[in-house]
């Protein structure tokens, strides 16, 4: 089985260069992108009714989101990204989803650029090291302010 390299899709402004990095990486070495989106749990909504069309709602926005960015992850890595779809927090859908697929071999991520530090992820991974999922596993920090340029000579 090919190498799976696993990248958290999120909204931050430096989520581009990981996808970017992996799915490059991913293309020189025969490999796949796993792009996965984690829906928060919780809700304010008080009837479950509307708590479920929420929770339907967040996961059509997923599924259109991922397949939007799937295509450019394609174009660059020349295979068909695995989506998946998770809830509940980052740090414990990441496990989940490492712990199900043994072929998952790099977690890749983006460096928040700045003074904001370099994101809540990141800074887990430091803190607790790269121990996910039952295993060992190696983790790519991409700086969040590569460009295309730099992503193509390093990748």
């Amino acid at each position: 089985m090919p190498r799976k390299f696993l990248v958290v899709v999120d909204d931050s402004p430096e989520f581009d260069a990981a996808l970017r990095f992996a799915s490059r990486r991913a293309r020189s070495t025969g490999g796949r992108v796993v792009m996965l989106r984690v829906l928060p749990s919780d809700s304010d909504a008080h009837w479950s009714g509307a708590r479920e069309e929420i929770a339907r709602q967040q996961r059509q926005e997923a599924e259109v989101l991922l397949n939007r960015l799937g295509e450019e992850a394609m174009a660059r890595s020349g295979a068909a990204p695995v989506f998946l779809i998770e809830t509940g927090d980052a740090q414990g859908a990441i496990k989940k989803v490492v712990a199900a697929d043994p072929d998952i071999k790099i977690l890749v991520l983006a460096a928040g650029t700045g003074s904001r530090g370099p994101g809540p992820l990141v800074s887990a991974i430091i803190k607790h090291g790269a121990q996910i999922g039952g295993r060992k596993l190696p983790v790519t920090i991409v700086p969040g302010e590569l460009t295309e340029e730099e992503i193509e000579d390093l990748a």
